[in-house]
């Protein structure tokens, strides 16, 4: 037996079953099927692109129905600042200011990203905050040569027992200086919000985070409060949760064997942002935003993002109502054929549904369940941006197991890069996926769909990770916009690049949409 009773009684603490955790490790060894791409969804193939007048008519749609609508902006935020700084950590382990100049370590390792940090090193939005922890706590002196001055900077960032911006949690970050204070991503969202979530004076958000940061984020709001509320004249009702521990999975070596901690205890995992479907399935709401903390802009920039995100509403609306009457007909009158090519067209134009080449040999009671069937599901509109090599998954077509086509959102791990046709369809992708969803996740009635109903667990994905430096092997819920709303209807459209600008490392905060001037 792989588990002793101290084992067992672990896995319960964390609200897991010894069935499930088996299942994981069953997984783990077996491996999961790799995604198969049918095609990169294009333009005209599955990627809808709309002239200025129509993208005006959509924004114009939401504006006027949004006041009768429950509105959330959901917003995951959990994770840590860590990884911004990798290559600085890198830097501080691997340099030795004795022996050579800072000019010579970037030389010596093609250290690229550690030169743009130290060129843009002043535009950084905290760079005054910490001079001036360096200068009253003596770190640094008059007569301190220049690259003094950057070994003590970096090492104030990064040192546990300095500033240690890297445990922060990323949202709570400085990200934007502003002439009179400096503002983190959670503030931005609240600002950003102002714009398209609020209704009637109202904005509701919703962060999912860290359960050991809700302190933080509370200090933050109040702080931030007052000042947020009356510049945009809007009242934030913000709201937080936490990742259930019972989504964790459980950790194996390259051989299998069961990765455990010093005092042996079993080691689990966050299973990455799939386990946040838990979270979204809380919701009552009529619309849903859902877009990353770092994603977020200098005010100059928060105009188009508005606008870009009011079209996307607008349309779903559209499309929500045009269901919503095909839902309540099905259900409820006796339709001609006519009726039911009408709404076979529909799922075809405007909802990407690829219908059976069978259907017109259904029975008319069977064209009808079949019918309901692909009607009734959640509904997402999802923002896709033009690829200029950013990282991130993408939107294409996928064929499952029983040849169905459908429009997916797949992350680069869920694909077998042994296969040169898949590899070369991955090369023929024309956009990238930012994570800007609007959701729908009722049906006509106004009943909230069970989430958990629509996900694709085929879809996990099995990736490398590092515990102690050693390689394991860590189990992926399906992703919350991959795998997770793989059964939903899904909707794409072309978005301006001025809405991409994540926070990856500390240089894209250099970038111009994170500079006021």
């Amino acid at each position: 037996m792989q588990f002793n009773q101290a084992d067992i009684n672990f896995i319960e603490q964390k609200g897991l079953t010894l069935k499930k955790v088996e299942k994981q490790l069953e997984l783990l060894k077996t491996g999961l099927p790799s995604i198969n791409l049918e095609r990169a969804a294009t333009i005209g193939d599955g990627i809808q692109q709309f002239s200025y007048i129509k993208a005006s008519e959509l924004i114009s749609n939401y504006d006027s129905k949004k006041d009768e609508l429950k509105i959330v902006k959901f917003v995951p935020a959990s994770g840590a600042a860590t990884r911004m700084f990798s290559f600085l950590f890198d830097f501080l382990k691997d340099y030795k200011p004795s022996k050579e100049s800072i000019n010579a370590y970037i030389n010596k390792n093609k250290a690229s990203e550690l030169s743009l940090f130290f060129i843009g090193i002043e535009k950084l939005p905290f760079y005054n905050k910490v001079m001036r922890y360096l200068e009253k706590n003596n770190k640094i002196e008059a007569n301190s040569t220049n690259d003094e001055k950057l070994y003590a900077f970096t090492k104030a960032i990064l040192d546990k027992d300095q500033l240690n911006f890297s445990a922060f949690p990323k949202g709570l970050l400085p990200f934007h200086k502003y002439k009179e204070h400096l503002a983190s991503a959670f503030e931005e969202h609240l600002f950003e919000a102002a714009l398209y979530v609020a209704s009637k004076g109202k904005a509701t958000l919703h962060f999912t985070i860290s359960e050991k940061h809700k302190d933080k984020f509370d200090k933050e709001f109040t702080r931030i409060q007052n000042i947020v509320e009356n510049k945009t004249k809007t009242k934030f009702n913000i709201s937080f949760s936490y990742q259930k521990e019972a989504t964790d999975t459980i950790a194996v070596t390259t051989k299998d064997e069961i990765v455990r901690e010093e005092n042996n205890q079993l080691y689990f995992r966050p299973s990455g942002h799939g386990a946040l479907l838990d979270n979204l399935n809380q919701f009552d709401a009529d619309i849903i935003f859902i877009k990353n903390i770092d994603n977020v802009v200098v005010y100059k920039y928060e105009e188009e993002v508005a606008k870009s995100k009011k079209m996307l509403a607008g349309l779903l609306i559209d499309i929500k109502e045009e269901a919503f009457k095909y839902a309540k007909q099905l259900d409820e009158e006796d339709l001609s054929n006519i009726d039911i090519v009408n709404i076979a067209e529909f799922l075809i134009t405007k909802m990407n549904v690829v219908i059976s080449s069978e259907f017109e040999k259904y029975s008319k009671q069977y064209q009808i369940d079949y019918l309901k069937d692909k009607l009734d599901r959640p509904i997402r509109v999802c923002g896709m941006v033009q690829n200029e090599g950013e990282p991130g998954g993408g939107p294409y077509w996928v064929k499952d197991e029983g040849a169905n086509l459908s429009l997916q959102i797949v992350e680069s791990a869920q694909i077998n890069k042994k296969s040169k046709i898949q590899k070369n369809i991955l090369k023929k992708a024309t956009h990238f996926n930012p994570v800007d969803l609007v959701c729908s996740i009722k049906n006509y009635k106004g009943e909230t769909y069970d989430l958990q109903k629509f996900v694709d667990h085929q879809s996990a994905f099995i990736t490398m990770k590092t515990k102690v430096g050693k390689d394991i092997k860590a189990l992926e819920l399906p992703g919350l916009w991959n795998g997770s709303m793989s059964n939903w209807n899904t909707i794409f459209v072309e978005v301006p690049l001025a809405t991409f600008n994540p926070v990856k490392t500390v240089n894209d905060l250099l970038k111009p949409t994170h500079q006021v001037s």
